[in-house]
């Protein structure tokens, strides 16, 4: 029922709301084939852009184009499909085994789900319908019996209603469309896996029954605030990329909380991360870090990107003994010696970024020997695996 596959064959089984083509780094994909999860940023460090197949024709085009994407005003109107024009809609479906458990239909026009007659398919557990026209969820109720996963991504719904029967719902993607406020999901206590990517979600709200989430992703929407998710005790990964957060908060809840995501934002202090020992992955790229101080409490971090801030020195990972991959182009690191004596220790190192600093930029041509040096034990620099 997803998308067509991506080169990230990991990511697309994970789940349908995390589809990541890897456009700027050939070491991405590299890092994608390993345990760890798949690389995250673009060249403006937002992990959701990248979600997308590069032919994909976008009902929304607004929400990649243009940073404020929301206001109704800026979002062309849904193509009303006639009653009339309705009635091809189930020879879409025509071909279909009754009895199939994966339904799929990806741009094909479709305004009208009532018109698909869903209701010959009594044991469909998965729905696709990305990238058409819909603007009402309506239709769906005969699937509530077996549906498992609803992939609504890239149409053109304003309001979440429809899915009331749908209670055995695992998995519900409604990125890049059109939804101002996260209501009427309370009773889905099945879901796992929640997807609203490029939406325009101002406020993390409705989500205090979904105790069983696994996964939120939150990302480019307006939300300015990490808040409501104490329930959420189950929650392992928590994506907020390209929002409007200044300060990280409202995490100390998540004991099972892993993964935090929150490139693209305004975050200066990363202290309050100590509410949150247990984080095996962060990525914070692209906000306003001076200093890596204040990670004193996140032992358990495994992968930690910092690329694109203004960083200057490496203390404050004295205590990173499990670090394996560390991600910090583009800041301001100018001391090999400084990267020696922070990293030199990490004996699960495998990986490091440091392009695009002035210790690489000084003497390019002298650059990855001296980081061989200081960091023997690593296999990868930058984009370029090491000889041994």
């Amino acid at each position: 029922m997803s998308a067509p596959a991506k080169e990230n064959g990991d990511a697309e089984r994970r789940s349908p709301g995390r589809h990541i083509e890897l456009v700027e780094d050939d070491a991405h994909s590299e890092r994608a084939d390993g345990d760890h999860s798949p690389a995250l940023t673009d060249s403006k460090g937002w992990d959701g852009k990248l979600r997308l197949d590069r032919t994909a024709l976008l009902q929304n085009p607004e929400a990649i184009s243009d940073p404020e994407y929301s206001d109704d005003e800026n979002v062309l109107p849904g193509e009303e499909i006639s009653a009339d024009e309705g009635k091809r809609f189930p020879n879409l479906l025509n071909d279909e085994d009754p009895e199939t458990e994966d339904l799929a239909l990806i741009q094909s026009r479709i305004g009208n789900i009532p018109a698909l007659r869903l209701e010959r398919f009594r044991h469909a557990a998965r729905l696709c319908l990305r990238q058409n026209l819909i603007q009402h969820m309506d239709g769906l109720s005969s699937l509530g019996p077996t549906l498992q996963e609803l992939d609504l991504y890239d149409n053109l719904i304003a309001h979440i209603r429809g899915l009331e029967d749908l209670t055995n719902l695992t998995t519900l993607d409604l990125s890049f469309n059109k939804i101002k406020h996260i209501k009427h999901i309370d009773h889905l206590t099945k879901l796992t896996d929640l997807f609203f990517v490029a939406n325009k979600i101002s406020k993390i709200e409705g989500l205090e029954t979904l105790v069983n989430l696994r996964q939120i992703e939150l990302g480019s929407n307006r939300i300015r605030e990490i808040k409501n998710l104490d329930s959420l005790k189950n929650l392992e990964e928590l994506w907020l990329a390209k929002n409007k957060i200044t300060e990280i908060q409202g995490l100390s809840g998540l004991p099972k909380l892993r993964l935090l995501s929150i490139q693209s934002n305004r975050i200066k202090d990363l202290s309050p991360l100590r509410q949150a020992p247990q984080l095996e992955e962060l990525y914070i790229s692209h906000n306003a870090l001076e200093s890596l101080e204040g990670l004193d409490g996140n032992t358990n971090l495994r992968v930690l990107d910092v690329s694109n801030n203004m960083i200057k020195s490496l203390k404050g990972l004295e205590g990173q003994k499990e670090i394996e991959e560390f991600w910090a182009s583009y800041n301001q690191i100018g001391d090999f010696a400084d990267v020696e004596r922070a990293l030199a220790d990490k004996e699960n190192l495998t990986t490091v970024y440091l392009e695009g600093n002035p210790l690489q930029l000084r003497q390019p041509a002298l650059y990855r020997n001296k980081v061989r040096l200081a960091l023997p034990q690593v296999s990868q620099i930058d984009a370029t695996f090491v000889r041994t």
